[in-house]
């Protein structure tokens, strides 16, 4: 089976690349209302040196069962008789090359592009065969992502033949299934009593991420981590005329965007979340320490229940005139 995982390219390309991202991630992708031009791909379409075309017909002499699995997905609609274009006509032979040197000698791998782990490609290579088509939208940052630099293929998550999803040709029957492989952590973060709705259907890790590259931090969707969670949390997004500072800059600062077994997220509770940041002295730093009332040893309602929460209730933001405190 293919490593999921592997290290970032190394030597001189490899820093290139890197730095022509980072670039890119840090000025945007607009400049003065053009896309700027992004790194070039490293590799190209494996090409089989003297092999022609045969068609269709004769690959299926041989291989009559791929032709029935491939019937049952979206690629048997854009391949053959119906395809846009000139490569995509040539069904089997789009992604797996001209076939007459196959023909004369089937067990030669390099006469065949192969997907599989007993392909003699790189990864590289295998990738750019589906990127001959596979290149625009969601795919337009791909080279250079995250995922590319750790030679992830698209075999890797995708089944061309032998999908296991009703969407996205998944090798998997759902996309939490699929991440868990590598993002094992995130994914256990599920599983926590507090956490977003991913695993009741209601979200995907697809939602928040690209996984395909983006120029953001941890492949978002959106221009930052805050505008990520205002798509579904807009009551946070202000603006207010009370701001809270942490809220501002990140709402990964007092939340666990996957799961916690805190409330609403929390990374930890309060009132020691709220105490990383705030002098404890005006009020009690432990449930029984009886604060400043002189009545040691009685519980402090202020940090029982909703804690910190139970008076500052617009902790994200108040637009009140007397809200400084986030209290109205």
């Amino acid at each position: 089976m293919e490593s999921r995982v592997s290290p970032r390219p190394s030597g001189p390309q490899g820093t290139l690349r890197r730095v022509a991202w980072a670039a890119v991630g840090i000025l945007g992708v607009l400049t003065a209302g053009c896309l700027l031009a992004l790194p070039t791909a490293d590799a190209a379409v494996p090409a089989v040196p003297g092999a022609t075309y045969v068609g269709s017909e004769a690959c299926k002499q041989c291989h009559e069962d791929q032709f029935k699995k491939l019937d049952a997905t979206l690629h048997s609609r854009v391949l053959g008789e119906r395809g846009r274009t000139a490569l995509q006509q040539q069904t089997c032979e789009s992604c797996h090359g001209p076939g007459s040197k196959h023909l004369e000698d089937q067990t030669n791998p390099a006469y065949s592009v192969r997907f599989g782990p007993k392909s003699g490609h790189s990864v590289a290579d295998r990738n750019a065969v589906c990127l001959q088509c596979h290149q625009k939208g969601k795919r337009a940052f791909w080279q250079g992502s995250t995922h590319e630099m750790r030679d992830v293929s698209c075999t890797t998550c995708h089944s061309v033949k032998d999908p296991k999803s009703s969407k996205g040709q998944l090798a998997a029957p759902d996309q939490l299934t699929l991440c868990k492989q590598c993002h094992a952590v995130s994914v256990a973060q599920q599983m926590n009593w507090s956490h977003m709705p991913v695993r009741e259907g209601k979200l995907q890790c697809s939602n928040c991420h690209n996984v395909h590259g983006t120029v953001t931090e941890k492949l978002i969707v959106d221009n930052s981590i805050n505008e990520n969670c205002y798509r579904c949390h807009t009551d946070k997004r202000g603006p207010f005329l009370w701001e809270h500072a942490p809220v501002r800059e990140s709402c990964l600062n007092c939340h666990k965007a996957h799961g916690s077994n805190n409330i609403r997220l929390l990374k930890i509770r309060e009132p020691r979340l709220c105490q990383q940041c705030h002098n404890e002295n005006r009020h009690p730093s432990t449930a029984f320490s009886g604060g400043s009332t002189g009545l040691g040893g009685i519980a402090d309602r202020r940090v029982l229940g909703r804690s910190c929460a139970l008076c500052h209730t617009n902790i994200h933001g108040s637009n009140h005139p007397s809200g400084f405190a986030f209290t109205r």
